[in-house]
């Protein structure tokens, strides 16, 4: 093996069609971009979702609703989730850290307790929000709830 006699490995490599080089190369006088119109130029540059002058597929269809880049969003914690820890774990405290900890929310997340499900034991509560029919289940059974 000598370094004339190397070549590349079959299929390789492909040769780039040379364009615009004379009518010789079969790749000469328009360069295969057609006759006139925009794509022929130099420069040219389709906007993106340009349908050729039709209306494009994001003005033909419709929009509906508002979505308020204000919103703010809870982790939602049912007032059945806190019996079930209260009774596993023998909690009786529950503040963001203490659910983080355990798995049911994210440290970013905000933190609503709701109502779904019954409460018998006695619980202290810390939430960024309550719903008010929870708050007076918490209450009724002697628990406190402090808002962050």
């Amino acid at each position: 093996m000598k370094l004339h006699t190397l070549k590349p490995a079959l299929k390789s490599s492909k040769t780039k069609k040379r364009l615009g080089r004379g009518q010789g190369s079969g790749g000469g006088g328009t360069a295969t971009r057609g006759h006139n119109g925009a794509k022929s130029r130099s420069g040219y540059s389709q906007k993106t979702g340009f349908e050729g002058g039709q209306m494009p597929l994001q003005r033909r269809i419709p929009k509906f609703g508002f979505k308020n880049v204000n919103r703010k969003e809870y982790q939602p914690i049912n007032v059945q989730l806190l019996q079930e820890l209260s009774n596993t774990h023998n909690i009786d405290t529950f503040t963001p850290e203490v659910l983080v900890e355990l798995g049911f929310a994210k440290s970013k997340d905000s933190i609503k307790i709701l109502n779904k499900g019954e409460l018998t034991a006695k619980i202290n509560v810390t939430a960024h929000a309550i719903s008010a029919s929870a708050k007076e289940k918490i209450e009724a059974i002697g628990g406190t709830i402090t808002l962050l």
